[in-house]
């Protein structure tokens, strides 16, 4: 179920995927909506959802941005990375050695974030389409970011190396 908002409203063509694979809580969700309408992201939701699209705190939480972003749902990951068989992915864990800033990305990678509360189980890290498996550096302790802050740094790193392109 794609939405798919006007299309003069939108970068010519993605900045980078943001896929939040089985995403629990709506309120990041509407958050990643308005990150996808500010930077160009497109984002990609995998099923099953830990919600429903129409609840009140996703669209609370994107705001007006709903129609200014690009957002697609795929029943799997698998449907999710086949839609873009191009493209490079990014799998987001605390346990990954690579830092989010050691890399250089490219217009259209893909970025992969897990649920809220448990982030990417093995199987998706294992998935034969990961590229690299990437951390954002956090104090010892502490246990993860909010799933849509993680999304939000990595994203603007994405467009901070390629110059902010189509950026005000």
């Amino acid at each position: 179920m794609p939405h798919q908002p006007d299309a003069s409203a939108l970068p010519e063509s993605p900045l980078v995927h943001v896929v939040y694979f089985e995403p629990r809580i709506p309120g990041n969700t509407g958050s990643a909506i308005r990150l996808a309408a500010v930077t160009g992201a497109r984002l990609h939701l995998v099923e099953p959802l830990g919600f429903d699209l129409s609840e009140a705190k996703l669209k609370r939480a994107g705001l007006d941005y709903h129609d200014l972003a690009v957002m697609d749902v795929h029943p799997s990951l698998d449907a999710a990375l086949d839609a873009l068989p191009e493209a490079r992915v990014f799998a987001f864990t605390t346990r990954a050695t690579t830092r989010y800033t050691d890399v250089e990305y490219l217009p259209g990678d893909i970025l992969l974030f897990g649920p809220e509360p448990t982030g990417l189980p093995p199987e998706a890290l294992a998935h034969l389409r990961v590229t690299e498996e990437l951390r954002i550096p956090m104090l010892p302790g502490r246990r993860s970011l909010n799933l849509t802050n993680a999304a939000s740094i990595a994203v603007y790193e994405v467009w901070r190396q390629i110059g902010f392109a189509e950026g005000a």
